[in-house]
């Protein structure tokens, strides 16, 4: 599930997946319909195609042969699906696009999971740099969305627990997510 939160990290993986039908779509109306530059698009495309979300079809394939056309995979079909689910919390969270941010949802669910000290959300998180996780937890708590406290025991640290406006969002997303799996 975290493994699913981390691919729908991005700027723009959200909207895209959300963008597209069950037919799939054309490159020039989906950067129309999301205002994004054709370098950006296509440097998206083309990592959820690595990715395994998406397929480029062929000339021959496409509803016409000269315009790009992008079709779901079974995968991305599923990853719409999450999509959906992330941005239904988003809006109950009430902060913007959370996915925006690198590691951001990945940092929220660690912590529905009561994964409270610093080392324990990174051992949770494989991949993710002190300094990026010592930046989200920064915002986040700048933001209101976690608590930070001093704890004593055993050596005196910092214990990070979601703030309760986003529990519920969290939580509901966390049973999505897993749903999906």
């Amino acid at each position: 599930m975290l493994k699913l939160s981390r691919e729908l990290t991005g700027q723009w993986t959200l909207p895209i997946l959300l963008s597209l039908d069950e037919r799939g779509g054309r490159f020039t109306p989906l950067q129309n319909k999301l205002g994004i530059a054709p370098s950006r698009l296509t440097a998206n495309l083309k990592k959820m195609i690595a990715d395994g979300l998406l397929i480029h079809l062929s000339p021959q394939e496409r509803r016409h042969p000269l315009l790009p056309e992008y079709v779901l995979t079974d995968k991305g079909r599923l990853h719409r699906e999450a999509a959906r689910a992330v941005q239904l919390s988003e809006e109950q969270i009430g902060h913007g696009r959370l996915s925006d941010k690198a590691w951001g949802l990945s940092v929220l669910l660690t912590l529905n999971y009561n994964h409270e000290r610093f080392q324990d959300i990174r051992q949770s998180l494989t991949g993710i740099t002190p300094r990026q996780l010592s930046l989200r937890l920064h915002d986040f708590h700048d933001a209101g969305l976690i608590h930070k406290q001093v704890s004593e025991e055993p050596r005196p640290s910092f214990l990070y627990r979601l703030g309760q406006p986003v529990q519920q969002p969290i939580h509901r997303l966390s049973i999505d997510l897993a749903s999906l799996m």
